[in-house]
């Protein structure tokens, strides 16, 4: 399941998974699509090894900025996919 954790002003969406664990290790996919006429931009990335993958008509330049946004909100996006997303994250919170 993905989970939405933000929306960008020019549409571009930010989504995560819950904790995926493989060989022993947590991971947690990070989507970013942008609509474009015709379609969607798109790209993925791994935390927490910031590796990404399937990235398609994103620039390398787009690609420096979502690391850099990616890496200052790494660790709420981590927490949040321990959590259930943002709506299990505030239930918790709220202690729900």
């Amino acid at each position: 399941m993905l989970y939405p954790f933000m929306t960008l002003n020019d549409n571009t969406e930010i989504v995560h998974s819950e904790v995926i664990e493989t060989s022993g290790k947590e991971e947690v996919e990070v989507r970013i699509e942008k609509p474009v006429e015709g379609g969607f931009y798109s790209a993925t990335c791994w935390l927490p090894e910031y590796r990404w993958e399937s990235i398609q008509g994103f620039s390398q330049e787009d690609i420096h900025y979502f690391q850099d946004l990616i890496e200052s909100v790494a660790h709420i996006i981590l927490q949040l996919a321990r959590e259930g997303g943002i709506e299990g994250g505030l239930d918790h919170a709220a202690g729900f």
